[in-house]
């Protein structure tokens, strides 16, 4: 949720860019940029947007994992030691 404090002109942000980086770093809360009045842009700090990414890279496996065992439950797909062997198989890799 973007409060209030966190919104900013974009003239402001140019004057006081030092700052604006300072408070960026410190909270790690982005900041909305406006031009004109209007939601122009978004600035955030470089390692609070990598752990964004990271969550949303756990969020969605662990959507991936939840649907699997989802499938697995309704007695879906196929047992591991058949699935490995049909990949042996086409890989021309069979066990003996």
């Amino acid at each position: 949720m973007i409060k209030t404090q966190d919104i900013h002109s974009l003239s402001d942000f140019q004057r006081n860019t030092k700052k604006h980086i300072k408070r960026l770093a410190r909270t790690g809360r982005p900041e909305v940029l406006t031009l004109n009045g209007q939601a122009t842009l978004i600035v955030q700090d470089a390692a609070a947007y990598q752990q964004l990414l990271d969550e949303l890279d756990l969020a969605e496996s662990t959507r991936i994992v939840g649907s699997r065992l989802a499938s697995f439950r309704k007695g879906e797909g196929v047992p591991a030691e058949e699935a490995l062997a049909s990949i042996l198989r086409t890989l021309g890799l069979e066990r003996p």
